[in-house]
C-alpha cells in the first residue's frame, strides 16, 4: 500500500509540474493555480440534465473499452491486474490508484491544463479535439508493441473519445470544473479494478 502511495503523489507530482510552471510564468498574477486548472465547485444549471450526460458518459466510457479488453487484450497488460484476486486486501490500494494516480493526476494535464490552453488559443471544439486525440494516442501508445495495429487504432479511438465527451463535460456542463471529468474516470477506474480485485472476468 505505501508504494500505491508514493506511487501516486509522484505521478501527480509529474503531471503537474508543467502545468505549475506555465501557471506560474503566465497566469499566478491573474488567477489561482486551482482555479486556472478547473479545481473548483462546478456550477451545474439544470442537474437532472446533468446526471442524465454524467451517467451517459460513464456508460460510454465503460462498454466499449470494456468490450475491446474482453475480446482483444490480455488483462494482464492493465494496471489494474496487479490488483487481480486480492478481494477486499486491495481497497485501500484500489482507491488509490483509481481516484489519485490515474483520475486526478489525467484529468489534471489533460482536462485541466491541456484542454483549457488548447481552447484559449484555438477555441473549444478544436481544443477538445486536440486534447483527446492526445489522451488516445498515449493511451495507444503504451499497448503498441503489445497488441495488433488494430485494436491500437480502436484504443485510441474509445479512450480519445473518452476524453471528448469528459472535456465536453467539464467545459459545457460543469462550468469549467474539471472535477466532473475526475468523477467519471475515477469512477470507471474502480469498476475496472473492483473486476480485477474479484476476478470477473
Amino acid at each position: 500500500m505505501i508504494n500505491i502511495a508514493i506511487s501516486a503523489i509522484i505521478q501527480v507530482i509529474l503531471f503537474s509540474a508543467i502545468p505549475f510552471c506555465w501557471w506560474f510564468f503566465t497566469a499566478r498574477k491573474k488567477q489561482s493555480l486551482l482555479s486556472w486548472l478547473g479545481i473548483k465547485k462546478p456550477v451545474i444549471k439544470n442537474k437532472g440534465n446533468y446526471t442524465v450526460w454524467f451517467l451517459l458518459t460513464i456508460f460510454l466510457l465503460f462498454a466499449p473499452s470494456n468490450l475491446i479488453v474482453f475480446f482483444y487484450i490480455d488483462s494482464s497488460l492493465l494496471a489494474s491486474n496487479r490488483f487481480a484476486g486480492l478481494g477486499f486486501a486491495a481497497i485501500i490500494p484500489v482507491l488509490l490508484y483509481a481516484i489519485i494516480q490515474t483520475g486526478l493526476s489525467e484529468e489534471l494535464f489533460f482536462r485541466g491544463f491541456l484542454l483549457k490552453r488548447f481552447a484559449h488559443t484555438f477555441g473549444f471544439q478544436i481544443g477538445n479535439i486536440l486534447q483527446s486525440l492526445l489522451f488516445g494516442s498515449i493511451h495507444g501508445l503504451m499497448l503498441f508493441s503489445a497488441i495488433p495495429f488494430g485494436v491500437v487504432v480502436l484504443v485510441v479511438i474509445v479512450t480519445g473519445l473518452a476524453g471528448y465527451l469528459m472535456g465536453w463535460m467539464n467545459e459545457k456542463k460543469s462550468n469549467g470544473s474539471i472535477i466532473t471529468s475526475w468523477c467519471i474516470h475515477s469512477f470507471c477506474n474502480l469498476i475496472v479494478s473492483f473486476f480485477a480485485m474479484f476476478n470477473v472476468f
